[in-house]
């Protein structure tokens, strides 16, 4: 009845194509190329690619806390469920406090969110892992001031994409401005969301997968890092 494309393969093909030759990827480093076009793929929007702002050496951080095992800290479950787990290079741990026991009680007792109430349990997992935020700004807010005052560990990266009206672009500018020298990517603005966060994630584990190939893509003839999962 319709006239549409159906081959997955030649759908992926064309849409990265298009980012390549309309989005302005030249002040990207090339290592984090491919990184600027997955999250502009997720997002559909070419314009995107100029909110993306990140700090110090991002792919390189995340490649070796990804190989070394490291877990991804999310603020959402949205976000830990977006997270493909047969592209993570070393097993590594996916977790969400945010249904914890006791965090409901924790955040009315802290007048916050559970998002952010939930960063507090983070204190054993934090240090050398990636934090994946995509939903509140409460969340990243409450990260920034625990790790201001060194109440927490320091992660290996901070991908900091929560999405809204009230908090979101504040959240994001203060991350841009207080990560001191932890590496960080981020959308400025109001934009960002679980589903840009997870594929951020997702793109650079690909990186950090041993048959990843320079577009960023994976090379099914190599065999997955020992342990790895399937999905």
């Amino acid at each position: 009845m319709f006239d549409y494309l159906q081959n997955p393969q030649e759908i992926y093909r064309q849409s990265f194509a298009t980012i390549e030759a309309e989005a302005d990827l030249d002040r990207f480093p090339e290592a984090l190329r491919p990184v600027a076009v997955r999250i502009i793929h997720a997002c559909g929007m070419i314009e995107i690619a100029d909110k993306i702002a990140y700090g110090s050496d991002v792919t390189n951080a995340a490649i070796k806390a990804l190989q070394n095992g490291k877990p991804i800290l999310c603020d959402a479950e949205m976000v830990r469920h977006g997270i493909i787990s047969r592209l993570l290079p070393a097993n590594n741990p996916i977790l969400c406090t945010l249904n914890a026991n006791g965090n409901a009680t924790r955040a009315s007792h802290l007048g916050t969110t559970r998002s952010a109430a939930a960063i507090d349990d983070w204190d054993n997992h934090i240090e050398g892992a990636i934090i994946a935020i995509g939903n509140a700004p409460t969340a990243l807010f409450h990260l920034l001031e625990a790790l201001s005052v060194n109440r927490l560990a320091k992660p290996a990266l901070i991908i900091g994409m929560p999405v809204g009206f009230v908090g979101a672009l504040e959240s994001k500018e203060a991350l841009i401005t207080h990560a001191g020298d932890i590496p960080y990517i981020t959308l400025r603005g109001r934009f960002g969301g679980s589903a840009v966060t997870a594929a951020t994630v997702n793109a650079l584990a690909r990186l950090a997968h041993p048959g990843q190939t320079p577009d960023g893509t994976i090379d099914q003839s190599r065999p997955p890092a020992k342990g790895m999962q399937n999905e």
